[in-house]
């Protein structure tokens, strides 16, 4: 089973310029991230975009949903920024039911070192292969249905909205 993997951008790629002391978008880090985890999955990686996801506009989004549609493979990962990756979520939930897509991002940049975003690559990659057909996020070692789940900002995780 292969599994497609779509960036977008993201806290997940940036990087940070000393000189200006402003984060800014490079090259994806994904194939060292994978590498680095010493990951054996067979997947097929597709930059779609790199961008923060408070940029993204609703183009960008028809983008990911039409890339989505059109892969052959049923399984897909989405690397994504966490400020709107719900919304994104919801676009693909309301339009595609016969794939198994998860979104993930990082609240740290790769590349800063103590990143969330190996982790929450790995988890993403184990679900991906394992959840059902729907359109789900994962961060933090959890899985979230795409309209049961919360940025909690104050936090700096992701939560169900009902807790049950």
């Amino acid at each position: 089973m292969k599994i497609k993997i779509f960036i977008t951008g993201g806290t997940f790629d940036k990087e940070y310029n000393e000189i200006k002391g402003e984060l800014f978008f490079k090259d994806t880090h994904l194939p060292e991230m994978l590498n680095m985890g010493r990951c054996r999955v067979s997947v097929d990686i597709r930059t779609l975009m790199m961008v923060d996801s408070l940029d993204m506009s609703e183009e960008d989004r028809k983008i990911i949903l039409e890339n989505c549609k059109n892969t052959k493979e049923e399984r897909i990962l989405i690397t994504h920024g966490t400020d709107t990756m719900i919304e994104t979520a919801r676009l693909l939930a309301r339009n595609i039911n016969n794939k198994t897509i998860v979104l993930t991002g990082a609240m740290i940049p790769y590349k800063f070192g103590s990143s969330d975003g190996l982790f929450n690559l790995g988890s993403a990659l184990a679900f991906v292969q394992t959840l059902p057909s729907g359109v789900y996020i994962a961060m933090n070692g959890k899985y979230f249905s795409w309209n049961n789940v919360r940025k909690n900002k104050n936090l700096g995780e992701f939560e169900e909205i009902d807790m049950v």
